[in-house]
């Protein structure tokens, strides 16, 4: 059976309150606080960065979805788009290559242009010697 003994009995701990203190002379309520305010912090940020913010009005739902689509579409329809160099070409018309020789933009390019022709005119009397 138990025996009864003279000495006091055990203390009770203090309850757990908004003013007891916690951590570096802190109060559990400005703990809370602090923590509180660094993770809101955090999910702001975050939000401002990624744009995760949630649609307020179906409006605005259908509106993204319509832009979604939009882009969408304008893709798809820009991959059926051929190059450049197929849209300029005019059918029966000279190649690129014929126009790229007959433009000489440049003093130079005359020059150089006229010095060819020349040196075409030799070849072709080396050859009939040479034949």
């Amino acid at each position: 059976f138990s025996q009864a003994t003279t000495a006091p009995p055990k203390k009770k701990p203090d309850p757990v309150t908004s003013e007891t203190v916690v951590i570096w002379g802190l109060r559990l309520w400005q703990v809370v606080g602090i923590f509180a305010l660094f993770v809101l912090s955090i999910i702001i940020t975050l939000c401002c960065i990624f744009k995760c913010r949630i649609p307020r009005t179906r409006k605005e739902i259908e509106a993204r979805y319509a832009q979604r689509q939009a882009a969408k579409n304008y893709a798809d329809k820009l991959e059926t788009v051929p190059p450049l160099e197929e849209l300029t070409d005019i059918p029966g018309g000279p190649a690129a290559e014929e126009k790229k020789e007959e433009e000489v933009p440049t003093v130079s390019g005359k020059v150089d242009k006229a010095q060819g022709k020349k040196d075409g005119a030799k070849d072709s009397k080396k050859k009939e010697g040479e034949k």
